[in-house]
């Protein structure tokens, strides 16, 4: 039941302490509101206590007003101060207990429940679980800053995946075109190789994009519940603090979202060597170029042609930025890698100012600069020169302008031989002990393309030894 004071303070039309307070001039007052819909629906300006008529608008009551809104502050201020009040003993909690982690009340210190326990002033332990809090939750910002920088790299892989495939579908549509209606039957077969491919890594990229939206959700609900924590006063923050904690413990700080390799379409697998595939249907359409380039790996000033065949420097392009890609804007590697045999494939070079050509180890670093790994021989500034990371590069004596170069490859005897094909000349040879794959090397400044030149082909194709 309301006390006396309470009642008071109380509009007799709606029972409630009063909101802006008018009075009338029979000395009964209501709140504003109350009374304009009272009048409203009477449609006469009386009181509704004692029916006395009134003919001019109500002044303010001003003394009034301030005792309701004293009223109410003062109710306000006692509904905090029980909630901040031990439960046990209605004292105020001034100390907490280290080993119970819980704020108590002097009474409680005493208490047989904390015999010889550990106790800190409130204020004390509040600094410092709030310290503690605070350093976890930046660890937490951390790594939902970066766990969004991930997603958005595997969103924009996501949609080069898409877009792979429909350019690579284009190209593959314009070589079967050629092959006429009896080659249906094989394009159909590679169009659902392809569309497979797509549909799992499609479907791969998007498992891992569910899990990290899911992390995101998880970790940005915890920032929020720990920063709201954060904010609360100290004995409310010290009240919630294992409920804090054990959030935060939750979520685990895990090793970092790593790239994805092999997460692109292998276009080189669907593109390269495309019409020696269909040699005994289409023989005189059929050719084979030994290496076949892999945009995967091309850098982001380079353009490569329609089945990947040839390369050159042109506009810069966005690519998504997967581990097989090489940091150096201006080179690209070969699809396929080398780790026994004898490997060789031609390259016209024509009146290309700015390139090299070479071999690079498959596991060398492909970010960055590289220090070892690649042998290759470049041309620039009209000198030819021979490099050997991390030996200093030899110059080369040659007077000719090359047109063509012939680049063998023999992984067991360890090594690359560079000629002159039109001549049969020797230009150079690396000699190494190779242990790991090798990738052909590209690299070009020059809008003239380097071309890698298809081989004469016949029915049958000797096998790398």
């Amino acid at each position: 039941m309301a006390s006396l004071s309470e009642k008071n303070l109380c509009c007799p039309v709606c029972c409630d302490i009063f909101q802006c307070p008018v009075l009338l001039s029979c000395s009964h007052s209501f709140c504003k509101n109350c009374l304009d819909s009272w009048w409203k629906e009477k449609q006469m300006r009386e009181c509704p206590v004692c029916r006395r008529r009134s003919s001019k608008d109500p002044p303010l009551n001003m003394a009034l007003e301030n005792l309701c809104e004293e009223f109410s502050q003062d109710r306000k201020t006692g509904q905090k101060a029980s909630e901040l009040l031990c439960s046990l003993h209605s004292e105020k909690l001034k100390l907490f207990c280290l080993d119970h982690q819980q704020p108590v009340c002097h009474i409680c210190k005493d208490s047989k429940t904390h015999t010889d326990h550990r106790f800190r002033p409130i204020d004390e332990a509040a600094h410092d679980h709030r310290e503690e809090l605070q350093t976890s939750l930046k660890l937490l910002q951390s790594k939902l800053e970066l766990v969004k920088e991930v997603k958005l790299k595997f969103d924009q892989t996501a949609e080069h995946i898409k877009v792979q495939a429909r350019h690579t579908e284009k190209q593959i549509n314009g070589q079967f075109m050629k092959l006429h209606q009896f080659l249906d039957d094989e394009e159909e077969a590679r169009m659902a190789a392809l569309r497979e491919e797509e549909e799992q890594k499609s479907q791969m990229m998007k498992k891992k994009i569910e899990v990290l939206s899911r992390e995101i959700e998880a970790l940005s609900d915890t920032v929020r519940a720990t920063e709201e924590e954060l904010r609360a006063e100290d004995v409310s923050l010290l009240h919630n603090l294992k409920a804090a904690e054990a959030r935060v413990q939750q979520r685990p700080l895990q090793d970092d979202p790593e790239p994805l390799t092999g997460a692109l379409i292998d276009v080189a697998k669907h593109l390269g060597n495309l019409t020696f595939n269909i040699w005994d249907k289409m023989k005189e359409m059929a050719s084979y170029t030994p290496v076949i380039l892999d945009p995967n790996t091309a850098g982001l000033h380079l353009i490569m042609s329609e089945y990947l065949t040839s390369v050159r420097c042109g506009e810069t392009r966005q690519l998504p930025d997967n581990p097989e890609r090489i940091s150096d804007h201006f080179c690209v590697l070969g699809s396929e890698g080398f780790n026994s045999g004898s490997h060789s494939w031609d390259v016209e070079v024509g009146d290309n100012t700015c390139w090299a050509l070479g071999v690079l180890t498959e596991s060398i670093c492909r970010k960055g600069l590289m220090q070892s790994g690649l042998w290759r021989i470049r041309f620039s500034k009209g000198e030819y020169s021979a490099w050997s990371l991390p030996a200093r590069p030899i110059v080369l004596p040659l007077k000719e302008k090359l047109e063509k170069i012939r680049v063998n490859l023999d992984w067991k005897k360890g090594e690359l031989s560079y000629s002159d094909p039109d001549t049969n000349t020797h230009i150079h040879t690396f000699t190494h002990t190779f242990t790991d794959r090798l990738f052909p090397f590209f690299n070009t400044g020059d809008i003239v393309p380097l071309q890698i030149l298809p081989v004469g082909v016949s029915v049958t194709v000797e096998q790398s030894r």
